[in-house]
């Protein structure tokens, strides 16, 4: 287990692969742990990190450090502890939040994000995020596979104050800045069948900007990366292949690619 020191409190987090630096930010539910599949395939070719948010896996359970700008600076500091120059970042839910909040406050530092399961407003994300414990919550998410045991293993560890805590940040004005000020390339990822952030239906995608692209997969729920692993994978693969500065939208979609809104 590897941690650095943040305010004098333990932060965890793994690393796998040499090269340009990834960051991978986990969820509301769960911990760094369902990253490792993506982490492996993305490990060839880059320096992939995982770290586990303030209240979250095996970081400390540091309550001033809830809400959602001590988690964006949490993971400013992180980048710093690692001497981690530019970046590309993949957030699922409170992590894409986390990740797109720090791309539009430090747009010269990030060079992509791509934003799984993150709610273009407010009435996207289901109240029982507030109202149920993380275990609950990961039992209604996930079926239990070999796949699924490290969000379901990990998701008692969660102090329930800091998913409701980071969730008070998420006003209608922080989420829809995503539709105006983000300047940094950003593909959204959502599952058509996720029952905890709906996707984002067709008029709210047309509204997004030129470098940013929403591709929704079908067959998947709250964790497409879980869902449909190697179809997640490939496309984050493309994702991060192209080159510096161009919009998600120049994908060479394949079939498996193409948004389908219900």
């Amino acid at each position: 287990m590897s941690v650095v020191l943040v305010d004098q409190q333990i932060v965890h987090y793994e690393v796998l692969g040499r090269g340009r630096p990834l960051i991978f930010l986990h969820g509301w539910v769960g911990s760094w742990r369902y990253w490792i599949p993506a982490m492996q395939t993305a490990s060839i070719a880059y320096r992939a990190y995982a770290l586990d948010l303030w209240g979250f896996g095996d970081t400390a359970k540091y309550s001033p450090a809830y809400s959602l700008d001590r988690q964006v600076e949490l993971l400013d500091r992180f980048m710093y502890e690692m001497g981690i120059g530019r970046v590309a970042l993949i957030g699922h839910g409170l992590g894409a939040v986390a990740a797109v909040q720090y791309a539009l406050r430090t747009p010269e530092v990030v060079d992509r994000v791509m934003a799984v399961g993150y709610p273009l407003d407010e009435g996207c994300i289901t109240p029982r995020f507030r109202s149920s414990t993380p275990a609950e919550l990961a039992d209604w998410l996930l079926s239990k596979s070999p796949l699924t045991e490290p969000v379901i293993t990990d998701a008692p560890k969660t102090d329930g104050q800091a998913v409701v805590t980071s969730l008070a940040g998420m006003s209608a004005n922080v989420l829809r800045e995503a539709n105006t000020g983000l300047h940094t390339p950003c593909l959204f990822v959502n599952g058509l069948n996720d029952p905890a952030v709906a996707p984002p239906d067709l008029d709210r995608v047309l509204t997004l900007p030129l470098n940013t692209h929403a591709i929704n997969f079908d067959q998947s729920g709250h964790f497409p990366m879980l869902d449909e692993g190697s179809k997640f994978n490939r496309l984050m693969i493309d994702f991060l292949s192209l080159p510096s500065g161009d919009s998600p939208r120049e994908l060479q979609l394949k079939e498996e690619w193409k948004r389908r809104v219900r």
